[in-house]
């Protein structure tokens, strides 16, 4: 039975406002790019061109008198490429400048010569086609603003008071400071192993070497007499029987081609550098977006608008689509409160019952209620790709006053592409079974019901265990250097994800939930239970006051349904959700301690110290 939208007071909709009809949609809708100028393939021609030139270019030998050193310049070029494919996603017009940056840097470090190799030639047209991409798609939204300016008439007004003081950015700018200042930490460890050798090449003496072998990065080298072996990262910039100048002192020998090893930093430095001036330009952008807004009087459209029940995206619909089959666009919004003077009237405001709005959650969670409703909305701002808007809208039947809620994310347009379109899409692809249904499935039982993981699950373990395995051996090859950086940071991940799907199990009983995740098990008593569902290949409980309880992973959904099976975890969490609403199926027992399980996160950790120990001794 289909419900009328929430009607928006008379009182709040400007005068002259213009409803945005379907007619005028489809027209908008009509304006998207084309296929071939997705981000998708440009990022792909860019990346596959890129390695190739990066592989097949000429790289200038390690000399004595042209050493190997850090290459501060070639860094800052890395750091444009590796950004501009992040904008071509999210910032055309800069993923534009990066292009043209990127190509110039190149003609200037070879000459245009350079694009007569096959590899420098492919980069070139690569980039070609990401512009012209690029700028079709600026092209397309600048369309759809016109399309929706012309639909707004001449009717403009000034953003809602509320929405005036919304900033944007500020945690984007405190990400950027970050990862920024681990960028500079980078660049200052850097510098420092220069410095320290050049310190160290001053004291010590320096002679020169003949090459005797070359074997897979190691030097064997005979200085006066003595033999040595010095590693090297390129064995073929000195052939057997060539001569090389060294630095000799107590502490070993060192390549004057090759005389220090920055990469870690360096590396660092780049990810650093691309993560913080991302977030940084994000954070700028919408800052700058959210600025125009304010500039004056903006066009105003009377639609509909609705919260995605899932993702939380706020999707708009025609004015005269009452039924909420169309969706044009999306975005992700806030609400725009002046302050906690605004917070302290809605809680004095809510008629002394301060359980209402958690009690109707709760509802909506368990899916006893009903899904979010269809709102009437004005729309400020010309809506097209990219753009910023904001909206006023009541948030529902039961709340009379209004609401202004900005966006914090782009506008991008409704349009099903590889799997991405609307809400209605979605609830296609994989459509969650009615709880009658499920329960048909089961019968009453006075025994605790059990689930644990099953093949698939235990597969993607013992797949995540062989990894870590594999991690903590090449960790430990080398001896301690900057690589143990990144095995101790996906450690503790690796290991709470084998522990869960190794061992996770789920037991219902009389009184709720036992939980068996990695680290712990957990009690959730039925009556503290608000959803229970499949999510990103594993479930999620979720709870009335607190955080939900997650087991992930527990399967690979996609292989499960290429292989025409269901989803093992998927089938668990429609049968612990028809026991959720379906009390006389509940089992009549309580769980005995053996059937609650026991999480192996802590066996786990003693059993990859003893790995760990193992290796170093087989070292």
């Amino acid at each position: 039975m289909s419900r009328h939208p929430v009607p928006l007071p008379a009182e709040h909709i400007p005068p002259g406002t213009s409803d945005w009809r379907s007619a005028d949609v489809l027209r908008w809708l009509a304006a998207v790019p084309a296929r071939w100028a997705h981000p998708l393939f440009a990022s792909l021609a860019l990346t596959i061109s890129a390695g190739w030139e990066l592989a097949a270019g000429p790289v200038p030998a390690c000399t004595a008198a042209e050493p190997c050193g850090s290459d501060w310049p070639g860094l800052a070029v890395a750091v444009v490429m590796v950004l501009t494919l992040y904008w071509v996603w999210r910032q055309p017009r800069l993923a534009v400048a990066g292009l043209a940056f990127s190509s110039a840097a190149l003609a200037v470090q070879e000459g245009v010569t350079a694009f007569a190799r096959p590899s420098a030639l492919t980069y070139l047209l690569a980039t070609a086609f990401a512009v012209a991409g690029l700028l079709h798609r600026l092209a397309v939204a600048g369309r759809q603003r016109a399309l929706a300016l012309e639909a707004a008439g001449l009717a403009a007004q000034p953003l809602p008071e509320a929405a005036r003081t919304f900033r944007r950015g500020r945690l984007s700018f405190v990400l950027a400071a970050v990862f920024l200042a681990v960028a500079g930490l980078g660049v200052c460890r850097a510098l420092g192993v220069a410095d320290a050798y050049e310190a160290r090449a001053a004291r010590a003496a320096h002679v020169s070497g003949e090459v005797t072998a070359v074997d897979e990065g190691v030097l064997t080298l005979t200085i006066e007499g003595r033999t040595h072996r010095v590693e090297t990262a390129f064995p073929e910039d000195f052939p057997v029987d060539s001569r090389v100048d060294l630095v000799v002192d107590d502490d070993g020998v060192v390549l004057v081609a090759e005389p220090y090893d920055a990469f870690g930093w360096e590396l660092l430095v780049l990810g650093g550098s691309v993560t913080g001036l991302a977030f940084l330009v994000n954070g700028a952008a919408g800052r700058l977006g959210a600025r125009r807004l304010r500039r004056g009087a903006l066009p105003v459209l009377h639609v509909l608008v609705r919260e995605g029940e899932e993702d939380g995206r706020t999707w708009v619909f025609a004015a005269d689509d009452t039924e909420g089959r169309r969706p044009v666009l999306w975005f992700h919004s806030l609400y725009a409160d002046d302050g906690a003077d605004n917070e302290d009237d809605d809680l004095e405001t809510a008629d002394g019952d301060d359980g209402f709005g958690l009690r109707k959650l709760t509802e909506v969670l368990r899916g006893d209620g009903s899904a979010p409703p269809l709102r009437e909305a004005v729309l400020y701002g010309a809506p097209c790709t990219g753009a910023e808007v904001a909206f006023v809208a009541r948030d529902d039947e039961d709340d009379p006053e209004v609401a202004v809620e900005c966006s914090v994310t782009s506008v991008k347009p409704a349009v099903a592409r590889w799997g991405m379109g609307g809400p209605q899409a979605r609830r296609r692809k994989h459509p969650r079974r009615p709880v009658e249904e499920v329960a048909a499935r089961l019968t009453p039982s006075t025994e605790p019901r059990v689930w644990r993981a099953h093949g698939f699950s235990r597969a993607i373990g013992l797949g995540l265990l062989l990894v870590q395995g594999g991690g903590v051996w090449a960790a430990l090859d080398d001896g301690p250097t900057w690589h143990w950086l990144m095995p101790a940071v996906a450690l503790p991940w690796l290991v709470t994800s084998v522990a869960t799907a190794l061992t996770w199990r789920i037991t219902a009983d009389r009184d709720g939930l036992w939980v068996t995740g990695a680290w712990r098990v957990r009690r959730v008593p039925w009556h503290a239970i608000t959803s229970v569902r499949h999510h990103e290949d594993g479930i999620r409980v979720g709870r009335a006051e607190a955080s939900s309880v997650d087991l992930l992973p527990t399967g690979w959904a996609w292989l499960e349904r290429r292989l025409g099976r269901e989803p093992g975890a998927e089938r668990v969490a429609d049968e612990v959700r028809a026991l959720l609403h379906r009390p006389d199926l509940r089992p009549a027992s309580e769980a005995p301690s053996g059937q609650q399980g026991m999480p192996v996160g802590p066996p786990l950790v003693a059993l990859t110290v003893l790995w760990g120990a193992a290796v170093l001794l087989l070292l």
